[in-house]
């Protein structure tokens, strides 16, 4: 299986207060399926035809936190965010490593609009 290229949308996430509920409005829609991580606050989310997942649901607190983003595959996270920073664009959450190695920030462009980039795991 080959690898997103870099620099295109491979990932999506919906942040739901209802997370059963929005499993269950995509799965009506669009046939989705549906696996937790294991970590019970987030849900892979794959459908026919895609060799993985390749989005998520996240279970939020409130629904002021609901929300709908794409992520973006890119070489390096924190050379992508300085650069969304000098276009005119803002940081919501800095580069952060989680615990397999996959390295994500969040940030918002000129318009508001918000959006995520991440650097995958180091294979192995």
């Amino acid at each position: 299986m080959a690898a997103p290229a870099y620099n295109t949308v491979s990932w999506f996430q919906v942040g739901s207060d209802d997370p059963d509920g929005v499993k269950r409005f995509y799965g009506d829609l669009f046939g989705w399926n549906f696996t937790s991580d294991g970590g019970g606050k987030y849900d892979l989310i794959s459908y026919a035809g895609a060799e993985q997942p390749n989005g998520g649901i996240a279970h939020t607190d409130a629904a002021s936190q609901n929300h709908a983003i794409f992520l973006v595959i890119v070489e390096d996270v924190a050379a992508v965010v300085a650069e969304t920073e000098r276009l005119g664009g803002k940081v919501l959450a800095p580069p952060t490593t989680g615990p397999d190695g996959l390295v994500f920030a969040h940030l918002l462009d000129p318009s508001g609009n918000h959006f995520g980039v991440f650097t995958p795991p180091p294979a192995g």
